[in-house]
């Protein structure tokens, strides 16, 4: 494994609910991965989840009756996921794993009919170690199994910092490494987020080189940059069809990459 990504294990020991409570403030990003899971999920069978954290996702796939087995690199998340399981009464429906994205070898079962990849991808900012983790999760899924993989937009977090970190621009060595390469230099102080930010060009054809049939690439904030408040506080009749136009548009091309985050749904030929 080329880097070292204890400080991203790190990063969620010291806050092991921070992944839970985000997807709660940012709820359009969960409702509307929902609507992707529904459309290209089988109806039932066997999940690998690879960075399942406390089990937002995991929680509810059990609930819906698939096998899982959920896998974290920090071993706290991967605790307070087992801990929600228990209360849920769904403990007996996952196996949990502690592993690195990159290194499933704790993961011997193969033939699942989906894996799910959504977070360990952003987090490695090598393209060699993505590549490994794709490569990880492809060998694990059976002929025609679904590949759902997410990212974080290079351009997409723009609104986000303008917003709630404008100070970010006068660093302007970190903010021409950020254009260029996705990533901050090297040299910079580690110890909070760390990540690789894509664009939208790349994410097909690193999925296509090992052998997976694109389906769609959304982003899943659509046209709200960093506007969560105007989604959040919507209700009832006007949040559902808010959503339904939103799903409708999260992947027409010319505003895919303005979203935070973003969804790649592939199929393994066979």
């Amino acid at each position: 494994m080329s880097d070292d990504v204890s400080d991203i294990a790190e990063y969620y020991n010291s806050n092991p609910e921070g992944e839970h409570s985000r997807l709660e403030r940012h709820p359009l990003e969960y409702e509307l991965t929902w609507r992707y899971l529904n459309q290209y999920l089988p109806s039932q069978g066997s999940i690998l989840e690879i960075g399942a954290a406390t089990g937002r996702y995991t929680l509810e796939l059990a609930r819906r009756g698939y096998r899982l087995t959920a896998v974290d690199l920090s071993a706290l998340e991967i605790e307070k996921c087992r801990q929600n399981l228990i209360e849920a009464g769904l403990a007996d429906r996952v196996r949990l794993v502690v592993a690195d994205a990159r290194d499933l070898s704790a993961v011997t079962e193969r033939g699942f009919d989906a894996v799910l990849l959504m977070g360990p991808l952003y987090h490695l900012v090598i393209e060699a170690d993505r590549k490994v983790a794709l490569k990880e999760a492809y060998h694990r899924l059976r002929e025609g199994g679904i590949l759902v993989s997410a990212f974080i937009s290079r351009l997409g977090i723009m609104g986000d910092l303008l917003k709630n970190v404008p100070a970010w621009i006068e660093e302007q060595t970190e903010v021409r490494s950020v254009l260029e390469k996705g990533k901050d230099p090297f040299d910079y102080a580690q110890g909070g987020f760390r990540g690789y930010f894509a664009r939208i060009p790349e994410i097909a054809p690193l999925h296509e080189a090992l052998g997976l049939e694109t389906l769609v690439v959304a982003g899943v904030e659509p046209a709200i940059s960093a506007d969560d408040e105007s989604y959040n506080t919507l209700q009832g009749k006007q949040r559902q069809l808010w959503l339904d136009l939103l799903y409708e548009i999260s992947a027409e091309p010319s505003i895919v990459g303005a979203s935070r985050h973003l969804l790649y749904i592939g199929k393994k030929k066979g």
